[in-house]
């Protein structure tokens, strides 16, 4: 019964570790670049789109496919760094340990 009960206290540190761990996410903000930096696009850890920069020179009607392209690039790179964060704070909240489906962050 011991080790359920400290299994269970164990449960509830990580628990909150990871309630705590979603908060930081929050605030980790990264960038992604296309177009070699004509567009950025910075977003939290947590997936949230916090702005988007586009040079001037892409501000024609005429370049219009170019920037949505650019556009859609700059995300994928934010996502991708974003996800690299929030997986680097998982590893440092768990130690390394691997976790089941459904434990990790939403």
């Amino acid at each position: 019964m011991a080790d359920f009960l400290g299994m269970m206290k164990q449960a509830a540190q990580l628990q909150s570790k990871m309630q705590a761990m979603q908060e930081e996410l929050g605030n980790v903000e990264v960038e992604g670049i296309s177009g070699g930096g004509l567009v950025a696009v910075r977003m939290t850890a947590k997936m949230e789109v916090k702005g988007v920069r586009i040079d001037p020179s892409l501000m024609k009607p005429e370049e219009r496919e170019v920037l949505e392209d650019l556009l859609v690039t700059a995300h994928g790179d934010a996502r991708r760094k974003a996800e690299t964060a929030m997986q680097e704070k998982m590893m440092a909240l768990t130690g390394g340990l691997g976790l089941p489906p459904g434990f990790g962050p939403t």
